[in-house]
């Protein structure tokens, strides 16, 4: 059949911030690079990128709950929180050199400055929070958060949530000024916006892949537009499945042996969104508290201050559901169709052992709007409910992988799987995916491109000062690198950079 054969080196599977931080990584380390990227939509950045499809919390640690677990004996694990920060910090350096490039746009258009706070009631839930900061507080990431118990400084932190409480009322939080907001949508755009710029890479939207079969130059990939119909083939010696829920079926269709047993369990999200600009600017935070018994860690209630496209709202929850969708604009049929022999079992275990989680999904679906604002009503007593709406945020596909004891685990998180020669690579999971992207992204390149890595070491090292381990070792070269990077963000003023 004479056809016309496309030869890319790397395909990139969803136009989200993904595969867009993966463009734009390889493009630097090799500009002659060709890539495409390919987008079922008709635009990126409509899934889990999109603004309204997550919390936007820049993720560093700072309050979120579920990454400082606490063990048996009272003690609190910092170690995930101090990894997660690390990451971010990483994510800053990339986006901070790209800025200071000179062709980037704006980072206020992507990330804005908000304080972090972590907010808990009662005896128990306060000596844990306690003992969180304690601990915390003696590593260097952590070192300019703030404890309070004190009522009149809880109120000066987050004015709006203390309005109508009893002052005997238990309560506590911690504080760190330096968190922040990322819009993840406007981020992916302006990569593929720049990466636009940088040649030999395009972005294909409403092209769905259809098959991928392996030869010996690496991936014949079979792809068919949406719009017109029309079929062709793309040769790559590349292939990154990073399309969100997408990625598990597209996975399961290359047939490597790395990708087997893996399965997906999708949950929905839903959210309370007020954009009242008398309640929103008495909320100037994202504040995280306890998740309920049995809820996923992606499920922990927070309060956030969001800025999208310059305008700041409110958004509450999130309130989880349960679709067999994989994606947001996917089909029902995504869950049943995954189904594997390889993966029937650990998917059957997980089913067995989750049942907590059943029973929690089942009532976050069956909740009336008024429920949801009683749920509200723990953080913002006095709320209007004519100030808040519903917003439908995206599906999360969490990871379902075999066990040697358990037969099989729902995994919280994200994984890489990469076949044993580097030509493919799938990303599956959830949170914080967005905000440890280039950490993830750096890890990719060196799996899948390792016999480059001499080649491209000095301009890794020019883009990244300083990697995840140093930063969690080193204070004084954490503070420097983080001080230029918030500078080039625009996150803190020069003059309190160089203080």
């Amino acid at each position: 059949m004479a056809q016309n054969i496309e030869t890319v080196d790397a395909l990139l599977v969803g136009a989200g911030i993904m595969s867009a931080t993966l463009a734009v990584l390889l493009k630097e380390l090799d500009p002659a690079l060709k890539l495409e990227i390919v987008e079922l939509q008709e635009s990126g950045a409509v899934e889990s990128s999109n603004p309204w499809n997550n919390a936007g919390t820049g993720h560093a640690g700072l309050c979120e709950l579920n990454y400082t677990p606490q063990a048996a004996d009272g003690s609190v694990d910092i170690k995930k929180a101090v990894h997660i920060n690390s990451q971010f910090e990483v994510s800053k350096q990339f986006w901070a050199y790209l800025i200071a490039k000179g062709v980037f746009g704006s980072p206020k258009n992507f990330i804005n400055p908000i304080p972090h706070l972590s907010f808990v009631r009662g005896d128990k839930d306060i000596a844990f929070l306690k003992t969180r900061y304690e601990a915390l507080r003696q590593h260097h990431a952590f070192a300019a958060m703030e404890y309070s118990e004190d009522f009149a400084t809880l109120k000066a932190w987050m004015p709006l949530m203390m309005d109508g409480r009893d002052g005997s009322e238990r309560l506590a939080a911690t504080r760190v000024e330096g968190g922040t907001d990322v819009n993840f949508g406007a981020l992916t755009n302006q990569l593929l916006a720049y990466l636009a710029t940088l040649g030999n890479a395009t972005v294909t939207c409403n092209q769905k892949v259809t098959d991928l079969k392996r030869n010996a130059d690496g991936w014949r990939v079979s792809i068919k537009d949406t719009k017109s119909g029309a079929g062709r083939e793309v040769q790559a010696r590349f292939v990154f499945l990073g399309a969100g829920g997408g990625a598990l079926p597209l996975l399961q269709l290359s047939g490597i042996p790395e990708g087997k047993g893996f399965g997906g369990f999708p949950v929905s999200g839903q959210w309370l969104r007020c954009d009242n600009p008398a309640v929103v600017e008495r909320h100037q935070a994202k504040v995280y508290s306890q998740a309920e018994v049995g809820a996923p860690p992606m499920s922990v209630p927070h309060l956030d201050t969001r800025v999208v496209d310059g305008k700041k709202s409110l958004l509450f929850g999130p309130y989880a559901g349960f679709s067999t969708k994989f994606l947001k604009h996917g089909s029902i049929l995504d869950l049943p169709l995954s189904v594997r022999p390889s993966n029937l079992g650990p998917m059957l275990a997980v089913a067995r052992d989750n049942m907590d989680l059943t029973r929690y999904l089942i009532k976050e679906v069956m909740q009336s709007q008024e429920q949801r604002l009683e749920t509200l009503r723990k953080f913002y007593p006095t709320l209007n409910p004519a100030d808040w709406r519903l917003e439908i945020a995206g599906q999360r596909v969490q990871i379902i992988k075999k066990d040697p004891k358990k037969g099989g685990i729902l995994q919280f998180g994200t994984e890489l799987v990469s076949a044993g020669d580097g030509s493919i690579a799938a990303l599956l999971g959830a949170s914080p995916g967005a905000s440890v992207t280039v950490s993830i992204m750096l890890q990719l390149i060196e799996r899948c491109f390792a016999h480059r890595g001499n080649e491209w070491s000095a301009k890794l090292a020019e883009i990244f000062p300083a990697r995840e381990k140093a930063l969690q070792d080193d204070a004084k070269l954490y503070h420097e690198v983080s001080a230029r990077s918030n500078e080039l963000l625009e996150l803190t003023s020069p003059a309190a950079v160089t203080a």
